[in-house]
């Protein structure tokens, strides 16, 4: 791909014009109780964020501290980075079941192990029990955040999908801030349910998963893989046109998904991990995935997500209240941001906003680095006060996307037989790069302190270029179009025709004939790379 060159998505949906304007999700019933099933799966990110913050805060607490013998750094960075070797661990595994035996069944295993990791750590009586519960934590919640974010994208109305899909990731920070404000509320009970207290309620949204989630409707794309057309019928029906099965829009995604389900497995020949790199349109979903991912976590912002009482010991705000509070409050900023983020994703666009948050996170963390510097050069607390501010105006930018937009970016882009490995390889690639932060940041705090972050300040600086170069727009477009942008016009035509011919046999006082013109209509601007 040239320089400055993307793919431009900007053209509306073959089925945006099938939507009803006067179904909305506050005065239909059916969107209601949807949306409500979409929300039990959208807390599996809360387990995640409640983690981090969980452990900020309890590096703040004497009693947990002494209960572990003041952990090193680099046990410090075992103790943040076991989860995600955890998760490591599960990630051959979690693909095959979200593909083999469902998205719900997949999560319930998830929730089940996380509810059980969750009780062992807050019962922990030494330090391996500890790290052992972590261990399973991480183990478990790879099958859940395998399953949810895709079951919410499949499942979600047309009109809400992009929202929903980016409010997942997002929800990260209803956990911090719970975890936040439970440790902050803990910390002044003497004894080790200061800490145990924070570690056990970490499982609650598990508990509601498995108790819930076989409520929660089947993905159509799943029971369409299967063969279960009848099935699959019925939920797109029951949940996005009232029961009406021959609904011009039910007939379009039916056929769409249907369409490109065969597509993929016959002509593109999506199937298996080597799939993933075969074609050229694949490499390039791969190239976007990859980078996101590593993104999201080396830019910076794991710093303050694990070692905040580190940073705030170096710039000699040392109280426990005010580091617990500072690590609470930044929580909600975050969460705030987040959702402002998550709310404009369709208007606004991809391609913009992680743009706009790279250039922001650029600016912020390089002043956040100057303040830093000049505080231990000069010792200004005025310049220990600058550090904090920059942070929060830092984590805006980087909640301008990389919050709302790298999950739900990853799920869209990505064909559906080869949904559940890509966006296995999306996780992988985070827990790698997160187990490396985990055990680097504490050591390279501790010896080089505030020099430390112009690394960052470089790399971020060749995110920028990189997010320039290659991110698709991809903005009012359905998950079947999203994917088949990457994979040539043909593709493009084939998908959206036979959404379109199926619209307009159940619908012909409308022109929906899936005519070649037609088809040449939506695809416009599909193809420009």
């Amino acid at each position: 791909m040239a320089p400055g060159v993307v793919a431009s998505a900007a053209t509306d949906s073959g089925l945006n014009h099938l939507l009803d304007p006067r179904k909305t999700w506050y005065n239909n019933k059916r969107l209601i109780a949807l949306n409500g099933w979409i929300f039990l799966l959208l807390i599996t990110s809360s387990t995640n964020g409640y983690d981090g913050s969980m452990m900020n805060g309890l590096q703040s607490l004497s009693q947990w501290q002494d209960y572990f013998n003041h952990p090193s750094p680099s046990q410090l960075g075992l103790l943040n980075a076991i989860q995600n070797i955890g998760a490591l661990a599960a990630y051959p595994f979690a693909p095959y079941l979200s593909d083999g035996i469902g998205r719900r069944p997949t999560i319930f295993v998830g929730a089940l192990i996380m509810c059980i990791a969750t009780a062992l750590q807050g019962a922990s009586q030494s330090e391996g029990m500890f790290v052992g519960a972590r261990f399973m934590i991480g183990f478990g919640l790879t099958f859940a955040a395998n399953a949810a974010p895709m079951l919410v994208s499949e499942i979600s109305y047309p009109r809400y999908r992009a929202q929903l899909t980016a409010t997942y990731n997002s929800l990260w920070y209803s956990g911090a801030i719970i975890a936040a404000w439970t440790t902050f509320g803990t910390f002044k009970i003497n004894s080790t349910w200061a800490w145990r207290i924070p570690s056990i309620l970490q499982g609650l949204p598990s508990v509601a998963q498995v108790l819930l989630i076989f409520f929660v409707p089947e993905s159509p794309r799943y029971l369409l893989s299967k063969g279960k057309n009848e099935q699959a019928l019925n939920v797109l029906a029951y949940y996005h046109a009232d029961g009406n099965r021959d609904d011009p829009l039910v007939q379009y995604e039916f056929n769409e998904i249907k369409t490109a389900i065969e597509y993929d497995r016959t002509v593109a020949a999506n199937v298996g991990w080597k799939s993933l790199f075969n074609t050229p349109g694949n490499r390039k979903r791969m190239r976007i995935i990859i980078g996101i991912a590593f993104f999201s976590q080396w830019s910076g912002n794991g710093l303050a997500s694990y070692y905040l009482n580190q940073i705030l010991n170096d710039i000699d705000i040392k109280d426990p209240t005010t580091q617990l509070l500072i690590n609470g409050i930044l929580a909600i900023w975050n969460l705030i941001c987040a959702l402002i983020a998550s709310s404009l994703v369709e208007r606004l666009g991809r391609r913009f906003m992680f743009l706009l948050s790279g250039i922001g996170m650029l600016v912020f963390f390089t002043s956040q680095t100057i303040a830093f510097a000049q505080f231990e050069i000069n010792g200004q607390s005025a310049a220990a006060h600058s550090v904090i501010a920059f942070i929060f105006l830092y984590y805006a930018c980087y909640d301008i996307a990389f919050t709302p937009l790298i999950v739900a970016y990853t799920v869209e882009i990505l064909p559906y037989p080869l949904r559940a490995k890509g966006f296995n390889i999306f996780n992988f690639t985070i827990s790698l790069a997160l187990i490396f932060n985990q055990y680097a940041n504490p050591i390279a705090l501790a010896a080089i302190q505030w020099k430390y972050y112009i690394v960052y300040c470089c790399w971020i600086a060749f995110e920028c270029v990189f997010l320039y170069l290659y991110v698709v727009e991809t903005k009012n477009l359905s998950l079947e179009e999203t994917a088949a942008i990457f994979d040539g016009e043909e593709a493009t035509k084939e998908i959206l025709g036979q959404g379109l011919h199926a619209a307009g046999k159940h619908d012909s006082d409308k022109k929906h004939s899936g005519s070649v013109d037609e088809v040449e209509h939506h695809v416009g601007t599909l193809e420009k790379v």
